[in-house]
């Protein structure tokens, strides 16, 4: 009789104790994580060290101690793991006279592909990226949305196994990132592994259950994002309300149990509530009703996570 074997599901970047610093200044700090095959994403506030884990994870910089494996394989001085490898940086760094196409062509050119492949190559991922009506105009015309998406273009062209995206979001206007987000959970479901980071909750999680939390150069947890929604929910979050009647939309947001403290600002109430998804269904509601005047706008202080990590690391 035969017996099915589980095939072994190997993680996709290893970290050992990996630690960076800058001089004085300590970048990571002694890492140790696994990260599965699928959709990883890396959570936390500007400075926490995403940056430089991804970096690590690329080659771009070398470690200070310790040791990471991508796919298996040690990342320094490993040039072929490059092939297989595609990342979208944080930070734009383009030929501006180039076009699009031009520069996703050049890019590609130094993955062995002839002319005519580098072409074909590019006007691909520009298709993928909904950018092909941009792509002979030069770079240097670009909104920001464009330019983020020309850099996921590069990092999808030549078809790598595992996408590292850094803050790929940043700069889109609403749909573009509605779109991103669905293209990401495509390129998941075609059997790549992608690691992508954000310092806002709510967009990891529209792409993914599986997250790191890192703060200070640190992982904090790690696991799935419910259970650490959980820890995070139990940090009173701040939500900014502006509207034409501060006093009646304090009047509402009083009746119910889960606001802790509430205060006014000018044309303005704020409120610390236990139970921010809650809190914002109703809002929404109350807004739409019209039942304590016009909303005009909503914020929180906490959308950036610095608030809620400063509670978690305490």
């Amino acid at each position: 009789m035969t017996v099915a074997t589980v095939p072994e599901t190997r993680p996709v970047v290893e970290a050992d104790h990996l630690s960076k610093w800058y001089g004085q200044v300590i970048g990571l700090n002694d890492v140790s994580v696994s990260v599965p095959p699928g959709v990883t994403g890396l959570l936390g506030p500007n400075g926490a060290g995403k940056s430089t884990f991804m970096k690590l994870m690329t080659g771009q910089l070398k470690p200070s101690k310790g040791g990471i494996r991508v796919l298996g394989e040690p990342v320094w001085h490993n040039p072929s793991l490059f092939f297989r490898v595609g990342l979208c940086p944080d930070q734009d760094t383009f030929y501006d006279r180039m076009t699009g196409a031009e520069w996703l062509a050049a890019l590609v050119r130094l993955n062995g592909y002839d002319e005519r492949q580098a072409r074909h190559a590019a006007h691909r991922a520009l298709e993928a990226v909904d950018l092909v009506e941009a792509g002979g105009k030069k770079i240097g015309s670009y909104s920001k949305g464009m330019r983020q998406r020309v850099k996921l273009a590069q990092a999808i062209i030549h078809d790598p196994e595992i996408l590292i995206l850094d803050e790929p979001l940043s700069g889109m206007d609403p749909i573009g990132r509605r779109r991103t987000i669905r293209l990401i959970k495509e390129w998941a479901h075609d059997g790549k592994s992608i690691l992508v980071s954000s310092h806002i909750l709510h967009e990891i999680e529209a792409m993914t259950s599986s997250i790191l939390l890192i703060n200070n150069g640190r992982i904090l947890a790690e696991g799935d994002v419910h259970q650490i929604r959980e820890l995070i929910d139990e940090h009173p979050h701040t939500v900014y309300v502006k509207g034409e009647d501060p006093r009646r939309l304090a009047r509402v947001f009083l009746a119910e149990d889960d606001v802790i403290s509430l205060r006014f600002e000018e044309q303005a109430v704020v409120v610390q509530t236990a139970r921010p998804d809650a809190f914002y269904s109703r809002l929404t509601s109350l807004a739409a009703s019209g039942e304590a005047g016009v909303v005009t706008e909503v914020s929180s202080p906490d959308d950036n996570l610095q608030a809620v990590f400063q509670y978690l690391v305490k």
